[in-house]
């Protein structure tokens, strides 16, 4: 009897360790229903990520040695916003599901979800690069200083991931994993894309913080946009290993071996490093768009 109720004391001492579950924290896709529309997180997501972008954009040029002026800046937000859409959706058809073209129209379905980071950055860079030919600017050093700005846009579409319980990770036992039910089973899972908006996100905008205000990397060519390219990459090839692979890659190379994630972080890594290697060789006197004294 004395033996039986040690036993019970040390349960009620050392409880089992219970897992959150998605459901109690009470997090709705939608921030707004109008009856006829829902405004949904995902939506705002990208919205609150290109104004506060923008925000910072203006902060950036204002600094001597800029390759665009204010005017330059405001035109970019559409181009980068147009590249974001067109490219994303499109990156996710090919390189995620390549079945949508065999009916082209629900490419255009973006309310049905759907979207690829590589493609919105091939693009942002494209539309970039046109933009930068039409106002006779330089297309590298306009890309340092938006490489800069896309951190916020990727904090937030994480966290959007995130309160849309989807792209949950590997099953775990951490003691912070947590049970998504609606489609990740009853078992507990890396919270993963709380780790990519903590890396994407906050990191990576830190680190591209401190190169851009406290060295002369924007005097570099291809510096900025060297870093965040291998940033990015790093922490997404790293993340990969905590996520559940893409439901279409069920057990094919994709899934069992390497994720399609991180074979198109690769080729980041390898630009970015080149970019990086070879920006002092492209210094050269920086006169700013704006006007003022030129930079050595």
């Amino acid at each position: 009897m004395r033996l039986t109720l040690i036993a019970a004391a040390a349960a009620l001492a050392t409880p089992t360790q219970t897992h959150l579950r998605f459901e109690q924290l009470h997090l709705n896709p939608v921030a707004l229903s109008l009856g006829f529309f829902d405004i949904k997180w995902y939506s705002i997501a990208y919205i609150t990520g290109i104004l506060i972008g923008w925000w910072y954009l203006l902060k950036l040029i204002a600094q001597p040695g800029s390759p665009m002026a204010r005017r330059h800046a405001d035109d970019l937000v559409f181009y980068a916003t147009l590249g974001i859409i067109l490219g994303g959706r499109l990156g996710y058809a090919v390189f995620y599901a390549p079945e949508m073209f065999l009916h082209p129209l629900n490419i255009l379905r973006l309310w049905d979800g759907g979207m690829s980071f590589h493609g919105g950055m091939i693009g942002t860079s494209l539309g970039i690069i046109l933009f930068a030919r039409n106002h006779k600017l330089d297309w590298l050093r306009v890309h340092d200083y938006l490489s800069c700005c896309v951190p916020f846009g990727l904090f937030f579409g994480r966290i959007a991931n995130f309160v849309n319980g989807e792209l949950w990770g590997k099953p775990s036992d951490v003691p912070w994993a947590i049970i998504f039910s609606r489609g990740g089973g009853e078992i507990p899972r890396h919270p993963s894309q709380l780790y990519e908006a903590g890396l994407e996100g906050i990191a990576l905008f830190a680190v591209l913080w401190f190169f851009f205000w406290r060295t002369k990397a924007r005097y570099e060519p291809g510096k900025l946009v060297g870093i965040f390219l291998i940033g990015y990459g790093l922490a997404r090839f790293t993340v990969e290993f905590f996520r559940e692979p893409d439901s279409q890659f069920a057990g094919t190379f994709f899934a069992t071996t390497i994720h399609m994630g991180q074979v198109l972080t690769l080729p980041m890594i390898l630009v970015g490093a080149y970019l990086v290697a070879t920006a002092k060789g492209r210094r050269t006197r920086v006169e700013p768009i704006a006007g003022g004294e030129s930079v050595a």
